[in-house]
């Protein structure tokens, strides 16, 4: 049954329930659906090309119809499309994570596999946890540790674990009742930090932060050195840490990961999103060695890691995972993004001169403009966005604040037309 565009939109909008969308105003405006893309476009069923200006939703790394990405999944799904891991393994996921370690830290030795950015930190906050419990008994101490330490504004996905060490009010507030509450270090504040840990660093089991970068906060900078300290303050207390990276992995910010900025090795470092370049849903939750064997022991002990699912590391999807992290190596996307970061950088001058914005944010390919403090009723975020997709640009905002993150792969002529694009939308609405 083929539908016109008009029916295709009726149909969206009396059945469709969109994420993070007040639906009521969807139904009262033009919506916007997608039918295929190509490059670091979007094109929609009128056949309208949109530059994806936030590599729809922070995913796409390589542009859409990557001809390695497609290939990879084609010869998969030839092969073998899925099978579980309990118990078993597949080829693609083997291959995948011997690939994946030999782009982290040395001290990361294994690999959780999942499906999204929020069970991957579910799966960290839970192993932490795990591992004092299976250890209790060879040291009493640990019984005590039972909390965990996270940052105001943090964002760490949407399953209740996971939100529990978030800090966005507008997001979380209404579950307040089903969380549990952790030590929050307010502003970053050094300060805090210690006295925190000073005074109850026996209690916690590990401190959960977004390396560098706050992204749904609006992408807030984290102060230069403070990755480090909250390293070293881990160490001291016998704390882990847990490296978030779901957003800032693979390149966002310059660096493959935004821990590489000072060198920093996590207990945990949680991946989703760019994972596989932006086609499939993958994540994956790596650890230590010493982690590992905390649930290696008899059978009758009950000490195994109780989590999964169903999906855990499709073998379409690692296949994806592993023609992505090739991409990045044959097509030296790291070294050719340095040059499109400065690119940016100098585009975002004149935003910082506008009238009304109050901030410009940057760290590599990901950007933040806060507008000034408009009242929420005005919905100016979500007005320049409008204005933007009358413009042939696809961003998304965080309240205020509008938001960058076009694929690594867009050229520097596109980047020119999405940053004057979008200061043309914004000028317009402010």
């Amino acid at each position: 049954m083929k539908l016109h565009p008009e029916e295709i939109e009726h149909l969206d909008k009396q059945i469709v329930w969109h994420p993070f969308t007040q639906m009521q105003d969807y139904l009262r405006e033009q919506n916007l659906i997608i039918e295929r893309g190509e490059g670091c476009y979007l094109i929609d069923i009128y056949g309208k090309k949109y530059i994806d200006g936030v590599s729809s939703l922070w995913v796409n790394i390589h542009g859409h119809g990557h001809p390695k990405l497609k290939a990879s999944l084609k010869d998969q799904i030839d092969r073998l499309c899925h099978a579980t891991l309990l118990g078993q393994s597949t080829l693609p996921a083997t291959l995948f994570a011997k690939k994946l370690l030999g782009f982290v830290p040395e001290n990361l030795t294994k690999v959780f596999f999942s499906d999204n950015g929020a069970t991957s930190v579910e799966i960290a906050l839970k192993m932490a946890y795990q591992y004092f419990r299976n250890l209790e008994d060879k040291n009493s101490s640990f019984k005590k540790r039972r909390r965990f330490v996270n940052l105001a504004n943090a964002y760490h996905g949407d399953t209740l674990g996971s939100v529990s060490v978030g800090g966005i009010e507008l997001f979380h507030a209404v579950f307040k009742d089903l969380i549990f509450e952790p030590l929050t270090i307010q502003n970053f504040s050094i300060e805090q930090a210690e006295q925190i840990f000073k005074q109850q660093g026996e209690e916690i089991v590990a401190c959960v932060v977004e390396p560098m970068i706050q992204g749904a906060a609006g992408m807030r900078l984290m102060p230069p050195n403070f990755l480090s300290f909250l390293r070293k303050l881990c160490d001291r207390y016998g704390v882990f840490l847990i490296c978030d990276e779901v957003a800032t992995g693979f390149g966002r910010t310059g660096k493959m990961f935004a821990i590489e900025h000072e060198g920093i090795k996590p207990d945990f470092l949680c991946l989703a999103k760019g994972i596989t370049g932006g086609y499939l849903p993958l994540a994956a939750t790596l650890t230590t060695e010493s982690v590992f064997q905390a649930f290696c022991a008899d059978y009758r002990d009950f000490k195994t890691f109780f989590h999964g699912h169903s999906y855990t590391g499709n073998p379409l999807a690692c296949a994806a995972g592993l023609a992505n992290l090739e991409i990045f190596e044959e097509e030296q996307v790291l070294t050719h993004l340095q040059p499109k970061i400065k690119f940016l950088t100098k585009g975002l001058i004149k935003f910082q001169k506008h009238p009304h914005v109050k901030e410009v944010r940057q760290l590599g390919f990901m950007v933040g403009i806060e507008l000034d403090s408009y009242p929420i009723e005005q919905k100016m975020g979500h007005q320049v966005v409008l204005a933007a997709r009358k413009r042939g640009i696809i961003i998304r905002p965080l309240g205020n604040t509008l938001v960058l993150m076009p694929p690594l792969a867009i050229d520097l002529p596109t980047l020119q037309i999405l940053v004057q694009g979008v200061y043309d939308a914004m000028d317009e609405v402010t």
